[in-house]
């Protein structure tokens, strides 16, 4: 503990946005460049380093928070680095794109704001690479085993980078032609810049860790032939089946899944197209889902010229503060948070007749009406109660050129076979049935991500990858020493 009295004299201090007018402008991510390293250190004196540090329970993967906090306090970034890598392959990726469970459960947070964790992170990790503290690490010896992992999300990164390190010999096959899954297309530029990952995926090559790309697995290469070529596989595919809004006016033109225009906005900048064919300029947007990716949605369609964007969400709107009653310390709060793309929506009133930002709280779509040549034109809907029941006499109608359907994810997509194809057992939600070690029903299968789990954040899919790498590595050798973080059971810390 560096400074003891450092949580009472050191107000927090986030990393700034650039200003609203300069970023809208471009992809760039919404930082104030150099910004983090001149407070960060000041900000990691406000640990408080506690005899039961909860932030590690708030973290599946047990990051070891106060200590690299003491460590950044003291301008030790080497060590820092080291203890960080110790449980997260990836901190630069949680660094930008958790939403920091770890701060909820920070002890300060009871009665101050808690610690600059999430900024702290990503500034050991952003320093680790520009000092050199993240070289590849391969491999002392080959096991002569070999693994296939499907899908190059954070789990499938994760996994295929623990077993590549133990000395098996991985390759990761990804249906996309490039590899990242939602990383590389679903989360926008401005929130994570692709060289971030680039610089990843080197580091795995350099590491021994082959890539597959342009392949999915069960239509361009049999499932069952694949797993007759390895010892074991992992299936990392995430969850990609979309759920639907089964409602008058549904099979109107305009109305898409957020899936469908994330991916092309992420590839115009990725140089493929010079235009998104779904652009939202000129037009008015509505995005039917109050989440993440319905944020990503938000500043997606704003960067492109909206004429209008709004975001609907189901739920009444959040308090400011912590109801202890329903969300008390140290689970993650349900508060009112203003994310970058919601504060570019406010300052620009980019929806002048939201409840605040651009959403509008309590509001459940009825259906959709369209123009002569079958184009959506307008969303009607209803506010509704606290049970989500509509309203009598609050119907009213939004403009609607383009719709965005942001409703989240139910499991893995079987439309490519590789469930079928391998005969593996699903959950009732959908998701891939797997026991106490991660193994599924078919031998030498297991199954890690989102894809079994279900849809979770980036820091779980990392911590599932970690761990059952492990678990594949005692399945090849017997034993391992790899960190198992979680079990397939853990979740959320909840009242």
């Amino acid at each position: 503990m560096a400074d003891p009295k450092g949580f009472m004299t050191t107000p927090r201090q986030d990393w700034p946005r650039r200003p609203v007018e300069e970023r809208v402008k471009d992809w760039d991510e919404v930082y104030v460049p150099g910004a983090l390293l001149p407070i960060i250190s000041k900000q990691a004196d406000r640990c408080m380093d506690c005899g039961i540090p909860f932030c590690h329970d708030a973290c599946p993967l047990g990051n070891l928070i106060p200590e690299w906090n003491d460590l950044v306090s003291r301008e030790d970034w080497r060590a820092a680095a080291d203890r960080l890598h110790a449980t997260n392959n990836f901190p630069e990726f949680t660094g930008r794109l958790c939403p920091a469970p770890c701060e909820a459960g920070c002890v300060l947070a009871i009665n101050q704001p808690a610690v600059t964790i999430k900024n702290v992170e990503c500034a050991i990790a952003d320093r680790a690479w520009e000092d050199g503290f993240a070289p590849p690490r391969p491999p002392d010896r080959l096991s002569g085993r070999t693994v296939a992992v499907i899908g190059s999300g954070p789990t499938g990164l994760a996994a295929a980078q623990q077993l590549t390190r133990a000395g098996h010999t991985v390759a990761v096959y990804e249906k996309d032609d490039r590899i990242g899954g939602l990383m590389r297309y679903g989360i926008p530029e401005f929130k994570m810049e692709k060289h971030h990952l680039e610089r990843r995926i080197e580091q795995m090559r350099a590491e021994g860790t082959k890539f597959r790309t342009s392949t999915a697995v069960g239509r361009d290469i049999g499932a069952a032939e694949l797993r007759s070529r390895y010892d074991a596989v992992v299936i990392a595919t995430g969850a990609t089946a979309w759920r639907e809004l089964p409602l008058p006016g549904r099979e109107l033109t305009g109305i898409h899944q957020a899936m469908e225009y994330l991916p092309l906005a992420n590839r115009v900048c990725e140089g493929d197209l010079e235009t998104s064919p779904m652009s939202a300029a000129g037009k008015h947007v509505v995005i039917v889902g109050g989440g993440d990716t319905g944020a990503d949605c938000l500043g997606t369609a704003v960067r492109e010229g909206a004429a209008s964007v709004t975001q609907l969400d189901i739920y009444a709107q959040p308090g400011a503060e912590r109801d202890e009653d329903t969300d008390p310390w140290p689970t993650y709060p349900k508060i009112y948070r203003l994310s970058a793309a919601h504060e570019e929506a406010r300052d620009l009133q980019t929806a002048p007749a939201a409840d605040a930002d651009a959403r509008l709280f309590a509001a459940s779509t009825l259906h959709f009406t369209g123009d002569a040549d079958g184009h959506v034109r307008s969303l009607h809907l209803t506010e509704v109660d606290a049970q989500r029941s509509p309203m009598p006499g609050t119907e009213r109608t939004l403009p609607a050129d383009l719709v965005l359907l942001a409703l989240g994810f139910s499991g893995p997509d079987r439309g490519d076979g590789l469930i079928d194809q391998l005969g593996l057992e699903m959950e009732p939600r959908g998701t891939i049935t797997r026991d106490a070690g991660f193994a599924t029903n078919a031998p030498g299968v297991f199954a890690a991500g989102d894809a079994a789990r279900g849809q979770s954040l980036i820091v779980w899919a990392i911590a599932e990858g970690r761990a059952v790498a492990a678990a594949v590595d005692r399945y090849l050798t017997g034993s391992s020493r790899l960190p198992a973080p979680i079990s397939p059971y853990d979740r959320p810390m909840t009242v």
